[in-house]
Parts: structure tokens; sequence; C-alpha cells
């Protein structure tokens, strides 16, 4: 027999408990965070599926273990799926998450200590294992940053020049914190003038770009790599796509047996059922009205005063300088809002203060992703955008003494907190037509 809720409480209460308060959690707080979402039931029972129970390092077909028929049947239907909804030829979906991933590719190409790698500056909207020095990637790799303007957006003159400089082996594009499109075709064109290899990391905006509300890296890019979990709405995991079989080939051997053992199957099946997901009418209109809700939310916070990073966005997220909107660093503004149930994070931006900390940034970035999973819609971002001027309006700014509270009035804190849990209660916990 299946097991049961309930037969987890009998077997494991406290780990019971915790799930039941982090769903409750979730339901009564405005999430945000650009790279968190909800996934959908479905994803959810493939997860806890028959399929956790299996190992097969290897590929379908050729397997080093047995009774791997349906294994093999679920993991080329998968590879399918991906291909179709993205339009590449290749794909590989037994990496674990995005970091395994991007070191994938990276080793699939060069050898460690011999080669070059030109992509985003951490602290202007990159990713850890986009060369920063406390990754592998920036310790076994030659690094060479790009960044944004001083209108904090990307010079595509500017980095073919760099790129015509440093010749790189690998030019990535695609970014954790930057709110504005990204020109594929650019990059790919560049990359082929200086003989790189062009990797898109779509990972936070692979749902816009199978809902068609972000324009693809097909054909532009070599490689593609995405996490699951992000606008695609999926499980904690990752692909790899490629348009020629040569590089299909190498990653295939980096992902196994050059950095991973045997697949997670269950994981596999969940990604499965989020691609078919995504491939609907439903999901279309949801990937557009993340966007549609970023800009309404954006637009509401600029109206506020707020310092609106590059003036707005064209995706799911954007970056608000809260040192020159509030005069407050993004980590306490980030503290504060949780506090009053407002979940979104600190982060660096680009042409900061001479006070920006990575732990101690300038910024906050926030997202839709989730809100609009939950139903909410553009009409509901001027009230999220009041809570945040009401909460940041709370909290002192300068320079705290030892063990002094951030609050000016703890009383409006709790009143406020008790209005935010009341409105983010009133929407689903999972809405597939979103609004």
């Amino acid at each position: 027999m299946t097991p049961t809720y309930e037969s987890l409480g009998e077997i494991d209460p406290r780990v019971a408990a915790l799930i039941e308060s982090e769903e409750a959690r979730q339901l009564r707080s405005i999430r945000l965070i650009p790279s968190e979402n909800h996934a959908s039931p479905a994803v959810r029972a493939a997860l806890g599926s028959a399929f956790t129970n299996k190992y097969g390092e290897g590929y379908p077909g050729r397997r080093y273990y047995q009774g791997q028929e349906f294994d093999d049947a679920l993991e080329s239907e998968v590879i399918a799926r991906a291909k179709a909804l993205f339009g590449y030829p290749y794909a590989n979906v037994q990496a674990l998450s995005g970091a395994p991933a991007n070191l994938a590719v990276y080793s699939a190409f060069m050898k460690p200590y011999g080669g070059r790698i030109m992509a985003m500056r951490l602290d202007h909207g990159g990713h850890l294992t986009h060369g920063s020095p406390v990754s592998v990637t920036g310790q076994w790799w030659e690094i060479h940053p790009y960044g944004c303007n001083e209108h904090d957006v990307l010079d595509m003159d500017a980095i073919r020049r760099q790129a015509l400089e440093i010749r790189p082996d690998v030019l990535v594009c695609g970014y954790t914190a930057y709110p504005r499109t990204i020109d594929f075709e650019a990059f790919g064109a560049i990359a082929k003038e200086v003989g790189a290899l062009s990797l898109a990391d779509i990972s936070h905006i692979a749902g816009l770009v199978a809902g068609g509300a972000h324009p693809s890296p097909w054909p532009h890019m070599d490689v593609v790599t995405f996490t699951t979990h992000k606008t695609l709405r999926g499980p904690r995991a990752a692909v790899i796509l490629s348009r020629e079989q040569a590089h299909a080939e190498a990653i295939d051997k980096a992902v196994f047996p050059g950095l991973q053992g045997g697949p997670h199957f269950a994981t596999i099946a969940a990604i499965g059922v989020c691609l078919a997901e995504a491939a609907t009418p439903a999901f279309r209109l949801y990937a557009h009205r993340v966007v549609d809700n970023a800009r309404a939310l954006a637009a509401a916070l600029v109206e506020r005063g707020f310092h609106v990073l590059s003036g707005g966005t064209d995706n799911h997220l954007l970056l608000v300088d809260v040192r020159k909107s509030r005069k407050l660093p993004g980590k306490r503004a980030a503290v504060a809002l949780e506090r009053v149930g407002i979940e979104l994070n600190f982060n660096t931006v680009p042409n900061a203060s001479e006070l920006q900390k990575p732990l101690f940034p300038d910024g906050i970035r926030m997202g839709t992703p989730s809100v609009t999973t939950r139903g909410m819609t553009v009409a509901d971002m001027p009230r999220i955008a009041e809570f945040i001027d009401r909460g940041l309006a709370l909290v002192k700014s300068g320079r705290l003494a030892e063990g002094e509270s951030m609050w000016t009035d703890p009383d409006a804190r709790d009143t406020l907190r008790t209005e935010v849990e009341a409105f983010a209660s009133g929407f689903a916990a999972f809405q597939y037509e979103a609004g």
C-alpha cells in the first residue's frame, strides 16, 4: 500500500510537523524570491513515486544495472519533451542541479587550469558557477568577467571588444540578477567570431522562454543549461541542451561518469511532468503574467520613490537599491521584510556604493514567479509595493548598537504582519490558470 501523509506523522511526527509548518508558512507569506516557486501537485506526486527506489548508472539502453525497462522509457520520454519544448536536438536530463550542470559543460570542453571563461561578474548579476573565486569554476579556470554599464545594463559592443581581446574558450550569458532581456543572437555571434563555445545559463528564465515571454537561445547558443525549479515550476534539478552531436556526447560523458553516479529517476519523472505542464496554453499565460506582474511591481515601487535598477524589468525579477532608496543596507531590509511576512533576498547591485559587500550589499532582489502561481495579478502588485514601503519605513537606518531593535514601532510592525498574512492567505496554494 502506498504510504499516506498520515502514516508519515505516525512514523516520524517531528518531520511531519516541520512539513506542515513549512506548507503553512508558504501560504501565509508573500514569497518574492525569484528562484523559488510552487511545484504543482502532479510534480510533487512524481517526486514521491516508485522511481525513487531505482538506481541505474548510464543512459537509456546503456545501463550498468538490470531492471531498467521503465527507467529507460522514462528518461527517453523526458529527453524528448525537453527537446520539443526548447527546440534543441540534444538534451541531458541527469544533472542534479544547476551548479553541476555548468561544471559538466566546462569540464566537457576545457581541462582544469587550461581554459578561459568570460562571464558576468557576480556582483553585477552573474552566478557563483560563472567564475566566482569561491567556486571551483573560478579556481580551475581563468575567468574574465564583464559587467553592466553606468545605466545598469549590458553593453554588447563593450562585451564584443572584451571578447576579441580575451579570446575566451567559453562565453557565458544568462544571469541570476539581471532584469533585462538577454540578446542571445548577439552573444552567439560574438562567440562565433572569437571561436568560443557559447553557453546560455537560463536557469532563471527557462519558464519564460518555454512560455514565449522571453526570446529563446535557439538557434544562437551552442549549449544551454537551466534549473527546473524556478520559472519552469518543477523539481530541484537541471537540464543541459546542445545543438551539436559532438557537444552532446562530450556533455553526456562529463555528467556520467565524469561528475555523477546514478541519476535520480523520481526527479527525472518530475522534470517530465513540469515539461508537459510548460507545453500547455495555461502555462504560456502564466509565463506572460509573471512578466506583467514584475513590471507592475517595479512601476509601483518606482512610484513610491524606490530606486529600481535599470528603471524596471523585462523578466520575472527586479533589483532595488535600498541604500539609495531608504538609506538601509540590503540585508537589514530583507530581514525586516521577512519579519512582516514578505520574503525576498538581499543582493549586490551594479555600480554600488563603497559600502557594498557580498553579505552586506546595497540591494534587495525580488520576483513574481511564486505569487503569480498563486493567482496574484497586476492589480495586486501596488498592494505588495505598499506593504514593502510600510515595512521599510519602520526600520531604523544607520548603524545599530549591539542588541538594539531595528524597529521604530513594533506595534505597527505587528499590525502590518497581520495584514500581510491575511492578504497572502486569500490565495490558493497552486493555481493552474494563473490569475
